[in-house]
């Protein structure tokens, strides 16, 4: 590979250039998932960890002390990133301060309900939650533990983080709300913030019979909204593309190829073994410090198409964008963009090329 990729940048100093920071950088990030609570202040429809109780198959550790300890011990064991999720990390910052003091990079991913602190936290990179847009997103999310329903969620994220910079959208697009995607991100825009989309497809429910013709539209639209607005919309084609199709140029996404799965849970054996990359020593732990989750989602992988999951998939194969310099270019492209939603990367304000 290394030949390769000599033979393709050789007359070209910029493309080397970007692809030696990035791979620099790259190596600095060795990520973990961690679940830092059961609880959440809200009951999203389509939320998996609710879905598939997560919630009560084990007891989380309360200690700010043992959580002290505990993100140490990552740091020992090699750990630079704490990708933390929950339930709703924002309702503990004591236990993401035991992050923040041991590891050099922290995210946390937060419904945006409760306003993280930013004292303290001023590096903390924090992925907020959206599903659908317009009124989409209160009918799917607006949801009180106790069932109650409310309005506004939305403007009180907005509220909560307006110029933020460690403040990045994770927005779930979805063929139900196409008209909903372009407002939306012109109020991530004026609120002084960026967005990645994500794909909405809610647990247990079967494709509707015109699911390929749904998803072009889908993809149609955000394909134009991302021309429209590339510096709100922090994604590529090739991503866009992967996220709503399920598909890249070399592979169908599916568990086989998935690369966050937790190198150390027993039924990996097989996948491990298949050839396909995973992350280096990457883990999901459960709330209890101790339990090792199947993977960094609902382990419901016929149905999953998580955002990172797939940015993940597709940064760890670049082998699969050797074959021409326009490829090495398309994969350069995705890692600056990947990079970019985090406030602790030499990327998140950086001028990136424009996307091909």
């Amino acid at each position: 590979m290394l030949d390769r990729l000599e033979e393709i940048v050789r007359d070209d100093a910029e493309l080397a250039g970007r692809l030696l920071r990035m791979r620099a950088f790259s190596r600095r990030v060795r990520t973990r998932e961690y679940h830092l609570t059961n609880a959440c202040n809200l009951r999203c429809k389509g939320c998996w960890f609710f879905e598939y109780d997560y919630d009560t198959t084990t007891r989380e550790a309360r200690s700010p002390e043992s959580w002290r300890l505990f993100a140490k011990e990552q740091a020992a064991q090699g750990v630079t990133h704490s990708l933390i999720i929950g339930g709703e990390p924002a309702l503990f910052p004591d236990r993401v301060a035991a992050f923040v003091d041991a590891m050099e990079f922290v995210t946390i991913s937060s419904n945006g309900l409760r306003r993280f602190p930013r004292e303290g936290f001023e590096n903390v990179a924090v992925a907020l939650t959206l599903f659908g847009g317009g009124p989409l997103d209160d009918a799917l999310r607006a949801v009180r533990p106790s069932g109650r329903t409310f309005t506004g969620l939305f403007d009180t994220v907005l509220r909560n983080y307006r110029d933020d910079p460690r403040a990045h959208f994770i927005y779930a697009i979805t063929a139900d709300g196409i008209e909903h995607i372009e407002p939306t991100v012109e109020r991530i825009r004026d609120n002084g913030n960026r967005v990645t989309f994500n794909y909405y497809s809610p647990y247990g429910s079967e494709a509707p019979a015109d699911a390929r013709d749904r998803e072009e539209r889908l993809l149609d639209e955000a394909l134009r909204v991302l021309a429209a607005h590339p510096e709100t919309v922090v994604v590529t084609p090739a991503y866009l593309r992967t996220i709503v199709t399920g598909r890249s140029h070399w592979a169908e996404w599916g568990y086989d190829v998935c690369p966050t799965v937790s190198r150390s849970h027993p039924a990996h054996a097989a996948r491990l073994a298949n050839g396909h990359p995973v992350l280096p020593g990457f883990e999901s732990y459960a709330a209890d410090q101790q339990t090792i989750n199947f993977c960094c989602a609902s382990a419901q992988c016929g149905q999953c198409r998580d955002s990172q999951a797939i940015y993940s998939w597709l940064l760890i194969s670049m082998p699969h964008f050797l074959d021409s310099k326009e490829r090495l270019c398309e994969w350069i492209d995705l890692a600056e963009h990947y990079w970019r939603q985090f406030v602790w990367t030499p990327y998140r304000d950086a001028e990136l090329s424009p996307s091909a």
